[in-house]
Order: structure tokens, then sequence, then C-alpha cells
């Protein structure tokens, strides 16, 4: 097994994210929860914002009001010129990027956890976009670590033709974890947060298993990705 390195620079900001999609509740509730009262996920010398993404979806308690939240943080979306005339969401990337991103900027937040609900049988489930990332490996082994006896898998959707758009990219270390039980994700947010504060917990060991994705067909005109684990266990490192 290789050695991780973690990163050299600290993390100073942390944002949890809540209501990307309005009708997924475990993160409306938990971000609510933490906004009236946040100490359990604050630490010494980080700021941890918690924020309600799409207010207007989850007053109505639907998926979103015009367009996908989680699927319009592309350039050509976050580049248009404001007006009223854009779909409610697009509108709504934008003032979230001036909040907390764009990730190359000297402000920007370092992480963002953003929690969804899931009806795939799916478990408790933490989304790996880059195999390379030697932080996140790390975060994510520390996490499933913390959680057991509970399981929690890593779902790697590394894949060449995936392009992301998503409430999180704009972060430098974007998290998206999957659950079915509240105090879970309650759980996995301060465990995350108190990781954030103290780099390098665990620097040892940070191999372990995930499922890697398989493109599935088009479902009600979007495309899906489901965690298909039999043949796809496959073993993951931290790069040297």
């Amino acid at each position: 097994m290789t050695s991780c390195h973690v990163t050299k620079d600290p993390i100073k900001k942390v944002a949890i994210f809540g209501g990307t999609h309005g009708n997924e509740l475990t993160g409306v509730f938990l971000v609510k929860h933490w906004l009236e009262n946040g100490t359990e996920i604050q630490r010494t010398g980080l700021e941890v914002k918690p924020f309600i993404t799409n207010p207007r979806a989850v007053k109505k308690c639907t998926r979103y009001i015009n367009c996908d939240l989680n699927r319009v943080f592309d350039p050509e979306n976050l580049g248009k010129t404001m007006s009223k005339d854009l779909p409610y969401e697009v509108r709504r990337a934008q003032e979230i990027k001036h909040l907390f991103g764009p990730k190359d900027n000297e402000d920007s937040y370092d992480i963002i956890f953003d929690l969804h609900n899931t009806t795939s049988n799916m478990g408790c489930t933490l989304i790996l976009e880059d195999s390379r990332n030697d932080f996140l490996i790390q975060m994510f082994h520390h996490i499933k670590t913390s959680l057991a006896p509970l399981p929690c898998y890593v779902y790697l959707i590394e894949h060449p033709s995936l392009k992301y758009a998503t409430t999180r990219s704009i972060a430098k270390y974007p998290v998206a974890p999957r659950w079915w039980v509240p105090w879970a994700a309650a759980d996995f947010a301060s465990i995350g947060v108190a990781y954030a504060a103290e780099l390098g917990l665990d620097p040892a060991a940070c191999g372990m298993d995930v499922l890697q994705s398989l493109q599935s067909p088009r479902l009600r005109d979007r495309e899906r990705w489901e965690m298909r684990a039999p043949g796809m266990l496959m073993a993951l490192r931290g790069a040297p």
C-alpha cells in the first residue's frame, strides 16, 4: 500500500449544504437545526457554514422549481448575465458560486458537504469523484472507520464522459453523501468537520474498497448512475 499525503494548506472554511433537492429532507432538517444551534459542528480555527441551497424547492417540497440545481454549475450557466428571465436554479447557482466559490479563489470554501437522500438501495454512501485526491480518500477512510459498525460505502464515479456541474463542484474538496437515516448524516457531518479541523488524523491508513460506476439507461429524461456491487469492487489507494 502506498502512503497518502495530505494537503499542506490548512482547511479554513467548510460549508454544509442541505436542500439542493427540495424533497430530500435529511439535509434540510439538519441544516435548519445547525442554523439554530451549530455547536456540534463548530471547531476552533474553522469557519463552518450550514446553508439551504434551494429554499423555494424546499418550501414546496419538490426536487426543483425550473431545473435541477445539481446540474447547472457549468461554465455556460454560471457565465450567463443575471436576469429575472433565467431559470430560478440558474440564478441560485450564480448566487451560491458568489457566496462559496469559485474553487480557485483565495476566499472560496475549501470543503462543501452536500447532504442528499436516496431511494436507491445503496445504504450510506459517499460519492468520490477523483481517485487521485489523497485528502478526500483519507477523509472518507476516516469517516468509514468512525461510523463503523454502520456500513458506509464509497462510490467512485470517476469517468471520462462525466462533466461535473454539481452544487459542490465549486469547492476544492467536494463531498456528497447519500443517506437513508438522519442520525447517520448528522454523525457524518460532525466527523467530517472534525477531520477537516485536525488535518492528517490518520495519515498511514487510507486504502479502502470502493464501488465503481456503470452508466445505466436513461430514465425519466435524466442520466442516472447506479451502484452495481457484484464484480465492481476495487481497491483504491492514495497516489504516491
